[in-house]
């Protein structure tokens, strides 16, 4: 069965990623990419769904003890199991790859005090568990093979196979060293060359120095800031600038639920955000990468716009369900891709025209042909705007009037103007400005409920909706504006639970699924970041404070937290999430921060 998320940490080469237990089991990976089959998925399903194991021979409590971190500021992950007869490090990490030709994982074995009696078990599968591939012993080194992948190992103590798992036992002491190195490539093609491990190690540590001590945040929240920058770049794709939202899928919004959704993709909806967070951490080249990749992916028809692509653009997503799999505890069913990606989003029309706007204002400048196509944008929202869509939350009940998504539509128009006015763009900015004033008074008009004094999540309706914290942050009003305070005042009353915000109340008609949903991380730090703009510095500090604690010992979110189980419940790590505190603590620290700038946009 798999752990709890929190206990689990992330490892990655900017091109895919790994969990690994606090066990010493590695329980998900997908290789090459983030998107690729997995070659591990235990997590999903059961130990013979693959995974690769390497702990103490006995490691029962009170025999062994786990503690774990990060070396400094890297994504090398140093495990450590304390024995009655010594203690050993377990170092997992993954070296940096040429270009997609093949991923590799390393774990150091180092004995540091007395001797300790390890085993190691390795069951590779193909095709997300449910292709065992054919084990082979070749001179120098183990294969498996499995239709267009293969994996080979390289490792000291001997090797056998049994039940298409390789196993191995073996003695560390003090001082000593044991070390495992499994490749994946193409089965048509020869195994990468052997590496020496030591060397990638250094590499490795000496990529992952270099690239924090870029991190031009030096706040009081420096720490959990800094990991959180680590976390995002292991998110993202090294050859595209893609980021995807999670390297997971179908981890449950709720234990035992089917609110089950792959996140490896590129949702248009945070790229704002994540620009904020990487410029104002002195993170300029990834935050180019990202919107060039932004560019790229939007590129054609504004009325083929999707609110999601593959890490290369990828448009093509459809879902499918992998029934060998029994899911995360018992939470089914197990799906890869995202049929959300066909649905209609007007927000994300206002999420792509701010970003462009937020990259030129701090001087990110695209290429002339790329105002072209946000003219373009701007015409087929002109005509659009007025239409029911699914919404930020990607409600699966039919399509309503959201309120977020007409103030998104309010967004786009806004930058347009201000793009005009301010950085030389030409455009009809006086149609612009008429359309922004028009869709602002239908957003006053009919997205807000003068009897109970707040905005509501869709027009005609009455419940609230954690969206409507941006309204604020995105300038449509002031945080102060007493319709602004009420609207804060109702979401802490009514779907806030110790600073935890839930997206909305549960309504199966509204989204067309059974009930299920656990407090949304991101709409929490939302919540903290009106709290500051509105001086409310104490109550945004503790609830702030509250947040970092749901990190796992090392410092890793996921989308949701379930209040009742007082556990980390979807996707996981969850780039969202790890972007709005970066954001969040900016807030926090400076009276310029990233909600203050997009406010007074």
């Amino acid at each position: 069965m798999a752990l709890p998320l929190e206990d689990y940490a992330l490892i990655g080469n900017t091109e895919t990623a790994a969990l690994v237990g606090r066990d010493g089991s590695i329980d998900w990976m997908c290789a090459p990419r983030f998107d690729s089959p997995a070659a591990f998925a235990a997590l999903l399903g059961q130990l013979d769904n693959g995974r690769w194991l390497i702990c103490p021979t006995t490691q029962d409590p009170p025999d062994a003890r786990a503690e774990r971190r990060y070396r400094g500021d890297t994504l090398i992950l140093e495990t450590r199991f304390r024995t009655a007869t010594g203690q050993v490090a377990l170092v997992d990490f993954m070296p940096m790859a040429e270009r997609g030709q093949h991923a590799e994982l390393i774990r150091l074995v180092i004995g540091e005090a007395g001797s300790v009696d390890m085993r190691m078990e390795l069951a590779p599968r193909f095709d997300y568990g449910h292709s065992i591939p054919w084990m082979r012993r070749s001179a120098d080194r183990p294969s498996a093979v499995a239709g267009p992948l293969s994996a080979t190992l390289i490792a000291a103590p001997p090797v056998t196979v049994t039940n298409n798992r390789w196993h191995a036992q073996f003695t560390v002491a003090a001082g000593c060293r044991e070390i495992f190195h499994l490749a994946w490539h193409p089965s048509d093609a020869p195994p990468p060359p052997a590496r020496d491990a030591q060397q990638c190690l250094a590499e490795t540590e000496e990529f992952w120095g270099s690239w924090a001590a870029r991190c031009s945040y030096h706040g009081r929240w420096r720490d959990p800031v800094l990991r959180s920058l680590i976390t995002l770049k292991a998110l993202t794709h090294r050859q595209t600038g893609g980021i995807v939202a999670a390297p997971t899928t179908s981890l449950p919004e709720t234990i035992g639920g089917t609110r089950n959704w792959d996140y490896r993709y590129c949702w248009l909806r945070d790229s704002t955000f994540t620009l904020f967070a990487l410029l104002s951490s002195g993170y300029r080249e990834e935050a180019e990468a990202w919107r060039e990749w932004l560019l790229r992916s939007v590129a054609g028809q504004p009325s083929q716009l999707q609110i999601m692509y593959g890490l290369a653009g990828e448009r093509r997503l459809e879902e499918h369900p992998l029934p060998w799999l029994d899911g995360y505890e018992g939470s089914h069913p197990v799906r890869t891709g995202n049929d959300a990606h066909r649905q209609s989003q007007l927000d994300i029309f206002g999420e792509v025209m701010d970003s462009l706007y937020v990259a030129r204002k701090s001087g990110v400048e695209a290429e002339a042909e790329a105002w072209e196509v946000q003219k373009a944008f701007l015409d087929f929202l002109e005509g659009h705007w007025r239409e029911p869509d699914e919404g930020i939350w990607e409600v699966r009940g039919g399509a309503r009037m959201f309120t977020h998504s007409r103030v998104m539509a309010w967004v786009a128009m806004d930058r347009a103007v201000k793009t005009v006015e301010r950085m030389g763009q030409t455009g009809p900015v006086e149609r612009w400005r008429r359309l922004r004033s028009r869709i602002r008074n239908d957003v006053l008009q009919h997205g807000y409920d003068s009897e109970q004094g707040t905005f509501v999540q869709y027009y005609g309706g009455s419940e609230l909706d954690a969206a409507l914290l941006l309204i604020p942050l995105v300038g449509f009003l002031p945080a102060n504006d007493p319709r602004v305070v009420r609207t804060v005042k109702a979401i802490e009353q009514r779907l806030t639970t110790d600073g935890l915000v839930r997206r909305y109340v549960d309504d199966p008609e509204l989204e067309g699924l059974p009930p299920g949903d656990s407090a949304f991380i991101a709409c929490s730090f939302w919540l903290i970041d009106n709290l500051a703009m509105q001086g409310r510095g104490d109550e945004a500090y503790a609830n702030f404070h509250r947040l970092l604690d749901l990190r796992n010992d090392v410092g890793l979110l996921s989308e949701e937290y379930d209040v009742d189980r007082r556990r980390l419940v979807g996707n996981f790590p969850q780039a969202f999430s790890h972007v709005a505190l970066i954001n969040s603590a900016h807030n926090l620290d400076m009276a310029a921060g990233p909600a203050m700038q997009r406010s007074a946009a």
